[in-house]
C-alpha cells in the first residue's frame, strides 16, 4: 500500500492549521520558481518569494521542534550524544571549519598577491619603455596635439615614430616586446582615468587582453597623448617568476539581455570574453600528505584602451593555483628567523588542542559509561520485579542523583505488596464497572420506532467503560416519536447511575401523558432531578418529538448544545427551551415547533464531538462539524453518524478520550 496515498495526504492537511498550510503552500511555490528558473524563466517576485521561503522555514522549524525534540531525545543515550555533539563536536567543527576558511582565504590572497605581482613587473617595464619613448618623442618636431578622434577611427601610426631617434627606441623596446605598438595622439581616455598622470596597467585593446602604458607630453598647441601596448601572452605567463601553477586571465564582457550564464562583479554582470593561459606551468609535487592544491580566482582591473572620450572598466577573471609547501616556504623565508620559531609554536599549540579532546573525549566517555552503567542496573532490577522477586535491590555506588534514583527503586521495591493489592482491588472495582456497563447498555435502545419517511441512528463512544451521556427513542402513538440526547454532569460510575434514573424519569413523564408538550416534559423531569440528587448534579437535556403526520418537530432545548437542523438547505441551531435540568425545583421551560419539509436532517450530539484538540492545540468546534454535516448529509443516518465520529478521531488523533462523545442522527420526511 502506498504510504503518500492522496488521502493520507488530505487528512494531514485537515488535520495542520491554516498558517501550517500557507507555510508549505509558500515553500511549493518556491520550488516551483526555481525550476521554472532553472528552465530560463525568472518568476516574478523571486526575491519577495525567496523572503516568505525563509519566513516559512522558519516557522516549520519552529513548530516541528517540540515534536522533533521529544522524538530524538527520549533515550538517555541519544540525549547524551547531543550533549556531546553540541558541548565538543560542534565548537570544534565549527573552530576548524573557521580556520580552514581563514586559511584558504589566506592562501588565495597569497596567491593573487603573488600574480599580481608577476603582472605588475611587467606593467613597470612597459612604463619605463613609455618614458623613453616618450622622451624620444619630446625632441622630435611636429608633434600634433590630440584631436577629438571618433571611436570608430581606426587605430593609426603616427610618422613621428618612423623618425631614426624614435624608432630605435621603439626597437630596442621590441626586443623585451616582440609585439610592441606604439600610437600618438592615442589613449587620451586613459590619462583622464589617472588625472592627467601616466597610465600603466592592463587594457583591453581590440578584444584582446594587453599590457599598456598612456602618457601625456606637451606639445605645440596643446597636449600629446603617447600610447604603448604589448600583449598578454602564453609564452609571457610561462615565464611568470612566481610558483604559482597554471594560470589563465579571462576578459569578462557586459553581458547582453536575457543572458543565463552570467558573472557577478561588483553588482554588474558579465560573460566571459578572450582568454589567455600558460600551458607549460605545473605545480611540484606534494611534500606532504596535506599539502594540498588550492586553486584560486581573483578579480583584475583593466581599462578600454580603444578609441574613445571615456575610459571604461573592464574586469579581468584572474584563475590560478598554487601549492602549498612551495608558496609558504617563500612565506617563511621572508620573515626570516622567525619563521621556524612560529612553525613550531602552531604545531605546539595544535597537540595542546589535541591533548585536550583526546581528554575531553575520555571524561565523555567514563561519565558516559557511569550514567548508563547505572541505568542498566535499574533497568536489571526491573527484570527481577517482572519474574516475581521483590526480594531484589540495586546497589547504590555514588550518591548522586543516580544513586538518589536508585534508592528511590529499592523504596519502591519494598513496597510494592501494597501495590499488588491495591492492583487487585482495582480489577476488582473494574469488573464491576463492567457489569455497570453491562447493566448500561441494556438501557439504551435497541431496536428504533418505525415511521414512514424517519430514518434514526445514534452512536454512543464512553470515555471511560460507562458513559455519562444519554440517548433514547421511543414510540408517542401511532405518528409520533421521542428523541433524546443528554450529558450527565460528572463521568464514571454516578453519572451512569444518574443516567439511568433520567431516563426513568423521561420516559414515565413522556408515557404518564402522551399528549403534553416538550416543556412540560423536561421541567417535571428537572423537578425530580433536582428532588433525588445533590445540589452539584445536574444533566443538559435535548427533548424534540416529532409527528411524521403533521410534519413538525417540537423540541425543548434545557441547557443542551444546540442540535443543527438542516432543512431546504439552510442549518438552524435548535437553541431554545432554557436551563440545564436538575438545579432548580421551579424551572421554567418553553417549546419550539417547526416544520419540517421532505429531507430535513436532524443531528443533535454532546460536546465530546466539537472539544477534542488537535496536537496544535485547536479544537474541531462548531465549524468545521457544520461543514462535515453539510459534507455528507445525503449519507444514509447510520453512516453519517459513524463519519462524523471518525472525523473528530481523525482530527485529535486521540489515543484516549478526554469526555464522551454521543451523537444522534434522524432523517425526517
Amino acid at each position: 500500500m502506498n504510504r503518500f496515498s492522496a488521502r493520507r495526504v488530505l487528512v494531514f492537511l485537515g488535520r495542520i492549521s491554516l498558517l501550517d498550510r500557507i507555510a508549505f503552500a509558500i515553500l511549493a511555490l518556491f520550488a516551483a520558481g526555481r525550476v521554472a528558473a532553472a528552465l530560463g524563466h525568472a518568476p516574478p517576485l523571486a526575491s519577495f518569494l525567496a523572503f516568505l521561503c525563509f519566513v516559512a522555514v522558519v516557522y516549520l522549524c519552529v513548530r516541528l521542534a517540540p515534536a522533533v525534540r521529544q522524538r530524538l531525545l527520549w533515550r538517555l543515550r541519544n540525549r547524551l550524544i547531543v550533549a556531546y555533539v553540541f558541548m565538543a563536536t560542534v565548537p570544534v567543527a565549527l573552530l576548524l571549519t573557521m580556520v580552514g576558511i581563514t586559511a584558504y582565504m589566506l592562501e588565495l590572497q597569497i596567491g593573487a598577491h603573488l600574480l599580481t605581482d608577476d603582472l605588475q613587473g611587467h606593467i613597470s617595464t612597459l612604463a619605463a619603455d613609455t618614458d623613453a619613448i616618450v622622451a624620444a618623442i619630446s625632441l622630435e618636431p611636429g608633434v600634433q596635439p590630440d584631436p577629438a578622434v571618433p571611436s570608430t577611427a581606426p587605430a593609426v601610426e603616427d610618422p613621428v615614430l618612423s623618425r631614426p631617434a624614435v624608432a630605435s627606441v621603439i626597437a630596442a623596446a621590441q626586443k623585451r616586446w616582440p609585439d610592441l605598438h606604439a600610437y600618438v595622439n592615442h589613449g587620451q581616455q586613459l590619462v583622464r582615468a589617472r588625472g592627467g598622470e601616466q597610465f600603466a596597467g592592463l587594457a583591453e585593446f581590440r578584444s584582446r587582453l594587453w599590457f599598456a602604458s598612456a602618457q601625456s607630453l606637451a606639445v605645440n598647441g596643446g597636449r600629446a597623448t603617447v600610447l604603448v601596448i604589448a600583449p598578454v601572452t602564453t609564452p609571457l605567463l610561462d615565464s611568470l617568476p612566481s610558483k604559482l601553477g597554471p594560470i589563465r586571465l579571462t576578459l569578462l564582457d557586459p553581458a547582453p539581455p536575457n543572458s543565463v550564464a552570467t558573472l557577478s562583479v561588483e553588482g554588474n554582470r558579465y560573460v566571459t570574453g578572450a582568454s589567455v593561459g600558460s600551458t607549460r606551468r605545473s605545480l611540484a609535487p606534494a611534500a606532504y600528505w596535506f599539502d594540498m592544491r588550492v586553486n584560486g580566482v581573483a578579480t583584475l582591473e583593466a581599462f578600454r584602451a580603444d578609441l574613445g572620450a571615456e575610459a571604461t572598466k573592464r574586469p579581468v577573471m584572474a584563475q590560478f593555483s598554487l601549492r602549498l609547501s612551495a608558496v609558504n616556504k617563500d612565506l617563511l623565508t621572508s620573515v626570516g628567523a622567525w619563521g621556524p620559531v612560529l612553525v613550531d609554536l602552531l604545531l605546539l599549540a595544535g597537540a595542546i588542542f589535541l591533548v585536550l579532546e583526546m581528554a575531553a573525549l575520555a571524561t565523555g566517555i567514563v561519565l558516559a559509561r557511569t550514567i548508563t552503567g547505572s541505568v542498566a542496573d535499574l533497568y536489571d532490577a526491573t527484570r527481577h520485579i517482572r519474574r516475581g522477586d521483590f526480594t531484589h535491590r540495586v546497589h547504590i555506588h555514588r550518591r548522586d542523583q543516580i544513586g538518589a534514583l536508585g534508592e528511590s527503586f529499592n523504596e519502591m521495591t519494598s513496597s510494592i505488596s501494597d501495590l499488588i493489592e491495591e492492583q487487585r482491588r482495582r480489577q476488582r472495582l473494574e469488573h464491576e464497572i463492567a457489569i455497570a456497563r453491562e447493566v448500561q447498555q441494556q438501557l439504551f435502545p435497541h431496536s428504533f420506532p418505525s415511521l414512514p419517511g424517519l430514518e434514526l441512528a445514534a452512536v454512543c463512544r464512553p470515555a471511560r467503560v460507562v458513559s455519562g451521556d444519554y440517548y433514547d427513542f421511543f414510540p408517542l402513538g401511532r405518528t409520533r416519536v421521542g428523541i433524546v440526547l443528554a450529558d450527565i454532569s460528572g463521568k464514571g460510575i454516578f453519572a451512569a447511575l444518574l443516567m439511568a434514573s433520567l431516563q426513568a424519569m423521561l420516559r414515565s413523564s413522556a408515557a404518564a401523558d402522551a399528549d403534553c408538550g416538550t416543556a412540560e416534559v423536561v421541567r417535571r423531569v428537572s423537578s425530580q432531578l433536582y428532588r433525588s440528587t445533590s445540589e452539584d448534579r445536574y444533566a443538559t437535556l435535548f427533548y424534540a418529538v416529532y409527528d411524521s403526520e403533521a410534519k413538525t418537530l417540537t423540541y425543548t432545548n434545557a441547557g443542551h448544545l444546540a442540535p443543527l437542523l438542516i432543512a431546504d438547505g439552510r442549518v438552524q441551531p435548535l437553541d431554545q427551551g432554557g436551563m440545564v435540568v436538575g438545579v432548580f425545583d421551579d424551572s421554567r421551560y418553553t417549546e419550539t415547533t417547526l416544520h419540517v419539509p421532505t429531507g430535513s436532517l436532524l443531528v443533535a450530539f454532546s460536546d465530546g464531538l466539537t472539544e477534542p484538540e488537535n496536537v496544535y492545540g485547536e479544537e474541531f468546534g462548531i465549524e468545521r462539524l457544520r461543514a462535515e454535516i453539510l459534507r455528507q448529509r445525503d449519507f444514509p443516518a447510520a453512516r453519517l453518524a459513524e463519519n462524523l465520529v471518525l472525523a473528530v478521531e481523525q482530527w485529535a488523533g486521540m489515543a484516549e478520550q478526554s469526555d464522551d462523545i454521543t451523537v444522534v442522527v434522524a432523517r425526517m420526511g
